[in-house]
């Protein structure tokens, strides 16, 4: 058995959406017998499969996978919520002598692992609702304008049509009585003994954008429609009152709009395909300038993946 308390090296697979991280992460895993610490945000919820390019039946049955279907889809989750279980369960796979390979996408769960976390406090439910109704009331701009004058250097960094990430600041000015800036200079952080490896899938971007096009129409090939109906009708009644932070991803909310009578299904497609180039845009932009990774050309055949595995198998040791 190994021991929590001496130094271990844990390897990071990240990089944009539509990369191969995945694949990567899985062929190496089954190679080592390693488990796979999924840091993906909406692949944790249990009803969003296919626009989420959740791992299949089969390849959950070859490695041991965590965070893939784990929380319900009105279940709030967050990266600090993550480092704090992914820490857990990572150590838990070290002390059984394992080994763990971290694989995902979602920045601030990567950013979570590798800077620490603030110790944020939970959801006040009373508050969220006056700053719901604040924002319905006044609009996400009044929101941010309060935000800006008490903490503008967190105000700077987010994107004030992100009204989630807006309320939650707020919210936690509210309970805390100090800007989030200040909290975030206080990281905790936990398990030191693990030294993270984090390294990015890079490729030209044209080869980037095709592979998004292409996994697109695979995805609505596989049911992706089908599966966002089932989601609407279920969730309708709540969403028409409430926000669901999970089915904001994209792939389901443009779809979403197509089954309200609000676009076309050729023009939700389009849609898909631009926001998820967006969204690859803006993990690139994070990987390069906020996050300090190593970076390796993208896999794109079976020799070029044994390639890669071998190099990442040198990391590991």
């Amino acid at each position: 058995m190994n021991h929590p308390d001496n130094h271990h090296s844990v390897l990071i697979i990240t990089g944009p959406t539509a990369s191969g991280k995945s694949a990567l992460a899985h062929a190496l895993a089954e190679r080592r017998g390693a488990e796979i610490i999924s840091a993906d945000s909406r692949q944790i919820y249990r009803e969003l499969d296919i626009g989420t390019a959740k791992p299949s039946e089969e390849m959950l049955d070859e490695v041991t996978y965590h965070f893939i279907n784990e929380k319900n889809i009105e279940e709030e989750y967050n990266a600090g919520d993550f480092a704090f279980d992914a820490f857990d369960r990572i150590r838990t796979i070290i002390e059984s002598g394992r080994q763990a390979v971290v694989a995902g996408g979602s920045t601030l769960y990567i950013q979570g692992l590798l800077e620490g976390f603030s110790d944020l406090p939970q959801r006040d439910p009373q508050i969220r609702r006056q700053l719901t109704d604040e924002l319905t009331s006044h609009g996400p701009d009044a929101l941010y304008r309060r935000l800006e004058s008490i903490d503008p250097q967190h105000a700077a960094t987010l994107d004030p049509t992100k009204t989630q990430r807006l309320i939650r600041s707020l919210e936690i000015i509210t309970i805390t009585g100090k800007t989030v800036t200040l909290l975030r200079q206080t990281k905790h952080r936990r398990a030191q003994n693990i030294h993270f490896r984090p390294i990015a899938l890079d490729l030209p971007r044209q080869e980037l954008y095709r592979r998004i096009e292409q996994r697109t129409d695979t995805m609505m090939e596989n049911g992706l429609l089908e599966e966002a109906e089932g989601l609407f009708k279920r969730y309708r009644p709540l969403m028409a009152h409430s926000r669901i932070n999970a089915l904001e991803t994209v792939g389901y909310k443009e779809l979403f709009q197509y089954l309200d009578k609000k676009i076309t299904l050729e023009r939700a497609i389009m849609l898909i395909k631009q926001h998820t180039r967006n969204y690859a845009k803006r993990q690139l932009t994070f990987f390069k300038n906020r996050l300090n990774v190593d970076w390796m050309a993208a896999p794109s055949d079976k020799v070029s993946t044994e390639r890669c595995i071998e190099e990442l198998i040198k990391t590991m040791h």
